[in-house]
């Protein structure tokens, strides 16, 4: 899924508004705004909010059967641009956008763009997903990894595909335990799925759910941090996180919405790393070993030269022990 020359140029120019007036901007939020994956698009907004770029507003906590009426809600007020995440709703999404023509919509989803106005994107940060399983495959002693995720769905499923293939590509002999807690906000399931697998012999853990981290910190075990930097709240026990960044993809839409230009692409690629949607938190040479982060380095670089590809699986990972 390569980026569009075009896309390209755009992701080099910072959003700067062509009126005095704030573009009116909503997003809506099945999850609290703290939750790791929409916090970084409500960063992102609070960001350009901040800017005096546009007028944000939002909803948190909306459920699937009322989140269409939030939808139009929303679109009958007059926001040019709303922005949301159409996983659980992605009929009554794209009707919505099909009603409302003139307002654009950028909505994380796993299917195609629908044109006019339904623009998609997602998290695609398995570059730096990748490079924190070579983290944990050097780390490991017992070789066995741990993998708590919330549903295995595309956006999910490709991260600890590419967390586990960084792994294997510096340790064949580990073997991962996989489970899904079927929530995307539930801590302590999360936290008893943890020690299931630490009991069952998981020294490190890929925290794709909140609840992970801790379990791993009470066992004295090792977590893998995902999409957003936690490590200050786990020091010792968060050694890497991969992060997502996403800035180039709203000031991308911003810009297309400003300049009247907006269309129904995949604004995933502004998630890779050459495009800044994605890095690692910074990495302790005392935690890891000098020799791995000198080898992380040197695969990133790859990455971002485009001589290093990671692979795009979205297919449900399973256990491999």
């Amino acid at each position: 899924m390569a980026a569009s020359a075009a896309m390209a140029l755009l992701a080099m120019v910072p959003f700067a508004p062509a009126k005095a007036e704030p573009m009116p901007v909503a997003a809506i939020y099945t999850v609290p705004v703290e939750q790791q994956w929409v916090s970084r698009i409500h960063q992102a907004l609070s960001a350009a909010k901040e800017r005096g770029e546009i007028d944000y507003v939002w909803s948190e906590n909306v459920s699937n059967t009322d989140y269409e009426r939030v939808m139009r809600e929303y679109a009958e007020g007059g926001k040019r641009l709303i922005v949301g995440e159409a996983f659980g709703v992605e009929r009554a999404a794209r009707q919505v956008a099909e009603d409302y023509p003139e307002t654009a919509f950028l909505m994380g989803s796993s299917f195609p763009a629908q044109e006019p106005n339904f623009a998609v994107f997602d998290n695609y940060i398995q570059e730096a997903s990748y490079l924190t399983g070579i983290v944990a495959g050097k780390k490991t002693t017992t070789n066995i990894i741990g993998l708590v995720g919330g549903y295995p769905i595309p956006e999910v499923n490709r991260l600890m595909h590419a967390f586990m293939e960084g792994a294997l590509s510096v340790n064949p002999d580990v073997k991962f335990l996989v489970s899904f807690i079927g929530s995307w906000y539930d801590p302590p399931k999360a936290k008893e799925a943890s020690f299931a697998m630490i009991d069952r012999g998981a020294d490190v853990m890929y925290a794709e759910r909140y609840g992970v981290a801790d379990a791993a910190r009470e066992r004295g075990k090792f977590a893998i941090g995902n999409v957003i930097d936690t490590q200050t709240e786990y020091p010792g026990t968060i050694i890497a996180s991969a992060l997502w960044h996403m800035e180039p993809t709203i000031d991308a839409a911003l810009r297309a919405v400003a300049d009247d230009g907006f269309e129904a692409i995949d604004y995933g690629p502004y998630s890779h790393m050459a495009e800044g949607g994605a890095s690692l938190a910074p990495l302790d040479a005392d935690l890891i070993g000098q020799e791995t982060l000198d080898l992380v380095r040197e695969k990133e670089a790859a990455i971002k030269d485009g001589s290093l590809e990671v692979e795009v699986n979205d297919e449900e990972p399973r256990p491999t022990l």
